[in-house]
């Protein structure tokens, strides 16, 4: 068979296709891949920013993640925060949508609204708010108080104990608005005769949320742990803006994510081996999260 020939017009087409992708590839190739290869560079590097030199050191960077207590404790912060936040929000998540989709429940639009809203407003923004609820003369404390559950004032914000929790709850209250509006979306897909089927079966609200929605939604619950999961561990700002980038009190807010940072920017001025840090915090990102979507089920999706 005789090949046939490429049109002028299909010709046309592809430029136009390649013209679409090029942009997209160049965003990628400078801000992703050349950007992983120079922090691969300079975690082989002792670099002074102020000086802007580059003085080689093999792998001295790497040697000293063993020796660092600082990055001990910011993994330990990082690990139980994950391990809360992560599975709190995705079951948060998938309740309230299921009970948002149920038939019987009235202004469901307005239950989603106000439930969307922190999703809106910005992590500093919520941060300050929170920071304000939790403080010594804070509504928190005044609600504890009035009911008598503590003598006094409990210091939510520079107590060790009590910090990072506040930080979980602030994180699971904003995160979950986001993870329900998909399942949301997914569970609009959801056929009405499995449930009619499960109803003439006898079977009550629970029994149709372990054996058909959870079931069902399990690929969407994959996407959500998986976003969870790297977003907690990449978490920064609100360690940041409670411990006024210090950690404090005493690390107990310090994540890995704030640990970079303040090698990186901070007095230490040592971005080689925050690069070592941060290539470190990809690798278990990776890993944990590949853990996570194997104890799932994968992708929902069977092998051909």
């Amino acid at each position: 068979m005789e090949k046939q020939k490429t049109t002028k017009s299909q010709i046309s087409e592809m430029i136009q296709g390649y013209g679409f992708i090029i942009p997209s590839l160049l965003i990628i190739l400078v801000f992703f891949v050349l950007a992983i290869l120079f922090a691969v560079y300079l975690s082989f590097n002792d670099v002074n920013l102020i000086m802007h030199t580059y003085e080689w050191n093999g792998f001295r960077n790497y040697q000293n993640l063993f020796q660092d207590k600082q990055l001990l404790h910011a993994l330990q912060n990082t690990g139980f925060f994950a391990l809360v936040v992560v599975p709190v929000q995705t079951i948060i998540a998938l309740v309230i949508a299921y009970i948002l989709a149920s038939k019987g429940i009235k202004a469901k639009k307005m239950f989603r609204l106000i439930y969307f809203l922190p999703t809106l407003t910005s992590s500093a923004a919520l941060t300050l708010i929170f920071m304000f609820v939790f403080n010594l003369n804070g509504p928190v404390n005044g609600f504890l108080e009035s009911i008598h559950l503590i003598d006094g004032p409990i210091n939510f914000i520079n107590d060790t104990d009590w910090t990072l929790k506040v930080i979980m709850v602030m994180n699971i209250w904003s995160t979950v608005p986001y993870f329900m509006t998909i399942y949301l979306a997914s569970l609009v897909d959801l056929p009405e005769v499995m449930y009619e089927a499960a109803e003439i079966d006898g079977a009550n609200a629970f029994q149709k949320l372990r054996y058909i929605t959870i079931p069902y939604l399990r690929p969407i619950t994959t996407f959500v742990l998986l976003t969870g999961i790297i977003g907690t561990f990449q978490m920064f700002d609100q360690a940041y803006i409670f411990s006024g980038g210090t950690g404090g009190p005493e690390n107990s807010t310090l994540t890995v994510s704030l640990l970079i940072f303040q090698y990186a920017f901070g007095q230490q001025n040592q971005m080689g081996y925050a690069a070592v840090i941060a290539i470190m915090l990809a690798i278990i990102i990776f890993v944990v999260s590949r853990i996570a979507e194997k104890l799932n089920g994968g992708n929902g999706h069977e092998k051909n």
